[in-house]
């Protein structure tokens, strides 16, 4: 029987919540990398994610800092990507959203699953040296998932008049960054919307230039000699391939320090390129959790792939049979995990 192929996508910051608690815990208890992930924090004297995953509460002060969600995050995911059934499936490509690109190049090879934790755990404490600043999430689609283009512009407008940044374009939302200030006034600016922006609690002024501190603290301590090739293609923020024969290791380092900390993060154009260019038998999101599953549905439904064009009509075929699968939603994770 021959394979199905797969597109991966790995989830960045805030998918590790309360209900994702003992993610770890309740697939990936036992793991070698797992307990190499633990000796390599404990080393560094800091919390082994086990003890972080397996807490009896969720605590909001620790588990949503970037120097521990970040490396939760990727070892849920990586450990996900080593579950997948590839008796069955087969993955031609793979992607991620912000933080994820991380993990994304561990899974496809462009750096080892060592350095994968190494990067991941690096940037999560990196990604708190900055300027001031944080991070709001604009929902622009309504219930239908579809976008008014005058809805669009008066966003953009708001934006620029107020010194707000796009930060990540993420299917009908937009994630914006810039100045404390400056996110006070966009409400004031923004058109009438589904619902008033969301200000992101713990995070930073991502894919801006007010990172730089971040990305000048990421150049110096992990080796552009950590990065290859990748073994399958690899889709980035702007929805460039970096294939096994072309790519520059040393260019996909200066990408992955550079422009994907400094400038905005396009994850609608990724999953565009991923659909159109190896269009998948299936998309697989990687947990925890499953956030990140609407931000997709709602590209694929502006792309009216496999002729989904409602979110109605997306959601009856989730229902029968998903293309769209979610590792953190345990119906689904039945579909491709061993």
């Amino acid at each position: 029987m021959a394979k199905e192929t797969v597109v991966v996508v790995c989830p960045g910051r805030g998918t590790y919540n309360a209900p994702e608690l003992g993610y770890l815990a309740r697939h990936h208890a036992g793991s070698p990398w797992l307990a190499h992930f633990d000796a390599v924090r404990a080393a560094a004297g800091k919390p082994a994610l086990t003890e972080l995953d397996w807490a009896a509460k969720f605590d909001p002060a620790v588990h949503l800092r970037g120097d521990v969600a970040a490396p939760l995050i990727h070892a849920c995911a990586f450990h996900d990507f080593l579950k997948l059934d590839r008796e069955r499936f087969e993955v031609v490509a793979v992607t991620g959203n912000s933080m994820g690109w991380y993990t994304a190049l561990a899974c496809a090879g462009a750096v080892s699953g060592e350095h994968g934790f190494a990067i991941a755990d690096a940037m999560g404490v990196n990604s708190q040296k900055h300027e001031s600043g944080g991070q709001a999430v604009i929902v622009m689609a309504g219930e239908d998932w579809r976008v008014d283009p005058a809805t669009a512009r008066g966003v953009e407008a708001a934006c620029a008049k107020v010194g707000v940044l796009p930060s990540i374009r993420l299917g009908g939302m937009l994630v914006v960054a810039g100045p404390e200030a400056a996110l006070d006034a966009l409400g004031r600016e923004l058109p009438p919307l589904p619902r008033p922006p969301l200000r992101l609690a713990g995070h930073g002024p991502f894919h801006t230039p007010l990172m730089q501190a971040s990305a000048t603290a990421a150049r110096a301590s992990l080796p552009a000699a950590w990065f290859g090739a990748p073994q399958v293609p690899l889709i980035d923020g702007r929805g460039k391939v970096w294939r096994r024969f072309e790519t520059d290791s040393t260019e996909l380092w200066d990408y992955t320090f550079g422009h994907q900390i400094l400038a905005a993060y396009d994850f609608t154009a990724a999953m565009t390129v991923a659909l159109r260019e190896f269009a998948p038998d299936r998309v697989v999101l990687l947990g925890p959790g499953e956030t990140l599953g609407g931000a997709i549905g709602q590209v694929i439904t502006a792309l009216g792939w496999l002729d989904i064009t409602t979110k109605s009509v997306f959601s009856l075929r989730q229902e029968e049979d998903p293309f769209l699968v979610a590792m953190g939603r345990e119906a689904q994770r039945r579909i491709v995990a061993i």
